[in-house]
């Protein structure tokens, strides 16, 4: 053999025992890890070597999902089913597609049923029960948060049915777990559970223990996250997600320590452009606007800068930070423009409203902004939190109609209110005219929160506009209402109460001409303001009133049937 052939054939026998070395296992591990280029990679290889294995198929479609490539993961996994590998993995993973691409889930179900069927096993131990990795893979894909649809019940129920099938398998534990997080938070218990059997069954599973610490870490835990943290270091000093996280966490509290874990993360993490970008966001945390502007300025100059989906945001930042709104507006729009929802944050919105605001006339390119906010959250918290920034757009622009509408929704959405709530609302209905609709919530602020003066403020307020003669008697009510909160204490509220009295006096004499019920309020004036001169006059003419209604009202006296007239005659 000749040299250049040997030299040939060794280097096709160190390809493939690569390959061989590169296994499916491997390739997961850096999904989870989120190590998604180094994943593609491992799957491309493994795909290249055998194209006919389901397998390869599937997970090879899975790390194009990774790396949001859909239309690749689709493409892969038509041809597989065109070329007439009529796999379940290969079902699976288009409906893993699907649930990206379409709503109808009952079709997206009618594909794992079918799936879960074509693997059922015709030999073995577990002869005529689904194939676990098939049912593993249904809930796999019902815990990627990106898909339009999911099931999380059917998921769960399938995992369970895994775990019982493959009882060591711990990526089986840990997409249960997940699944039981998007459940919502009072599911924290039992997704604790889930990733402690997952560590139980492999305690080198680092995700399993960042999943626990992470629970912790979306409660403010310090002392338990970092102590599962911790952990999952020990369990793999290499696992980057975990510094990401405590670099996220420090940058806010100690920049030191930050740049420490994001050294850490860059080290371990997949080479990504976004790895410089990470450096530009530390130095902005940091206080150091002109050097992160300088980076991420670097950045965008570069090929590489569309593969940065948060550095328009940042330059935003950079810019308002220093002083430049007109570029801050302007790179916040190209951020909005093309932006994932997924990789748009609160703080983005925060940013974009605050920065649009300071151009007069911007308030509805802000209000598109929150619009699309609201559409792309599915948390009901963080819809009331965009609602309340709607409405602080227009109450600045001094649009209150506008800010009413927002705060309603905010008010409606809202299952537990403070008494802020209604101040806000009631407030912002008063500065819009709104009168009516004010009086509506100052009556639940009353209801709500009898002891606070403000519910009857607003609704004696408003109850002047509506009844402007005082002779509905709306503005009467009202001023009964808020005395009856007045009168808890005369001393501080003497004047209010007075006039309150004067209103009634007013509607009692003026309107329904009851003179008795007036002496009764001017009777409660004097007791606040003895000998009040004014007063006094108006009791006097009042209590003649009442005479002359008294007198013209009397009727006289009939003579008796059995008493004869004084000058009848003698029998």
């Amino acid at each position: 053999m000749n040299r250049n052939v040997f030299v040939w054939v060794f280097a096709m026998l160190l390809s493939v025992q690569l390959v061989c070395a590169q296994t499916i296992a491997d390739g997961i591990k850096n999904l989870y890890y989120e190590k998604n280029n180094t994943a593609l990679d491992i799957f491309k290889k493994l795909y290249n070597a055998n194209n006919k294995d389901p397998q390869n198929i599937y997970w090879y479609g899975q790390a194009y999902l990774s790396v949001e490539n859909i239309a690749e993961a689709k493409k892969l996994y038509q041809q597989a089913l065109q070329s007439g590998i009529n796999s379940p993995w290969v079902i699976v993973g288009i409906a893993h597609v699907e649930m990206h691409e379409t709503d109808d889930l009952n079709s997206i179900k009618q594909r794992w049923e079918q799936a879960i069927s074509m693997s059922i096993e015709t030999k073995g131990k577990n002869k005529g029960k689904p194939n676990a990795g098939i049912l593993n893979a249904i809930g796999r894909a019902n815990a990627e948060p990106d898909v339009k649809v999911k099931d999380h019940v059917y998921a769960i129920d399938k995992l369970q049915q895994a775990a019982v099938i493959d009882p060591l398998n711990a990526d089986i534990m840990v997409n249960l777990g997940i699944n039981y997080l998007k459940m919502g938070s009072d599911q924290g218990g039992d997704a604790v559970k889930a990733f402690q059997s997952a560590i139980d069954k492999d305690p080198k599973n680092a995700f399993a223990h960042y999943r626990i610490g992470s629970i912790y870490y979306s409660q403010n835990n310090k002392d338990l996250f970092e102590m599962w943290f911790e952990k999952a270091i020990v369990a793999d000093p290499a696992f980057p997600l975990v510094y990401y996280r405590l670099y996220d966490y420090y940058s806010q509290r100690d920049v030191n320590k930050a740049k420490e874990y994001l050294d850490k993360y860059i080290a371990n993490a997949d080479q990504d452009p976004n790895n410089d970008f990470y450096l530009a966001d530390y130095l902005f945390r940091a206080g150091k606007y002109t050097e992160s502007l300088a980076e991420a300025k670097k950045i965008e100059a570069s090929p590489n800068a569309n593969a940065v989906p948060r550095l328009n945001i940042l330059l935003a930042y950079d810019y308002d930070r220093l002083g430049d709104s007109i570029n801050a507006k302007s790179y916040a729009e190209k951020f909005f423009a093309v932006a994932p929802a997924n990789k748009i944050e609160l703080s983005h919105y925060d940013l974009a409203v605050k920065v649009f605001c300071k151009f007069p006339g911007n308030e509805k390119n802000a209000i598109a902004i929150l619009e699309k906010a609201i559409a792309a959250d599915t948390s009901a918290a963080n819809k009331i939190e965009y609602y309340n920034k709607a409405a602080d757009v227009w109450a600045k622009a001094k649009v209150y109609d506008e800010q009413l509408k927002w705060l309603r929704k905010a008010f409606d959405a809202k299952a537990k209110k403070v008494e802020f709530d209604y101040y806000k609302f009631c407030d912002a209905a008063y500065k819009a005219k709104a009168y009516n609709q004010t009086m509506e919530i100052a009556k639940l602020y009353i209801a709500n929160f009898p002891d606070k003066p403000q519910g009857y403020t607003f609704n004696i307020k408003s109850a002047k506009y509506i009844d402007t003669a005082n002779s509905t008697g709306l503005w009467f009510e009202a001023a009964v209402k808020q005395n009856e909160f007045l009168i808890l204490d005369t001393a501080k509220n003497k004047q209010a109460l007075v006039n309150n009295y004067y209103t009634m006096l007013s509607f009692y004499n003026d309107v329904q001409k009851d003179y008795a019920k007036s002496l009764e309020v001017c009777d409660n004036i004097l007791a606040l303001l003895p000998n009040e001169p004014q007063t006094v006059k108006i009791r006097a003419v009042i209590e003649g009133n009442l005479n002359k209604k008294n007198k013209a009202g009397a009727t006289p006296a009939k003579p008796s049937a059995t008493k004869q007239p004084a000058s009848a005659p003698k029998k």
